[in-house]
């Protein structure tokens, strides 16, 4: 019996979220901000990797992306 997950769970760091949706720094964290007029609700939350690190769910990332392609998609 295998004792790896049925999915690979991958976490990526802000360089590599910033490359994948096309966000900069600084708005990435408006949109996980509450505060922030920029914030979304449905943007992927980090997750805490270390004492100072966050990264955030590969697989989170690709479906907030794929909602927003259907998003786009449903608007025209």
């Amino acid at each position: 019996m295998s004792t790896e997950p049925s999915q690979s769970l991958r976490v990526l760091r802000l360089r590599q979220v910033i490359q994948r949706v096309g966000l900069s720094r600084s708005t990435i964290y408006d949109r996980i901000n509450p505060k922030s007029s920029r914030y979304d609700e449905s943007f992927p939350k980090p997750i805490k990797i270390g004492a100072s690190a966050i990264g955030w769910i590969e697989s989170s990332i690709s479906e907030w992306i794929e909602s927003r392609i259907e998003q786009g998609r449903s608007l025209v």
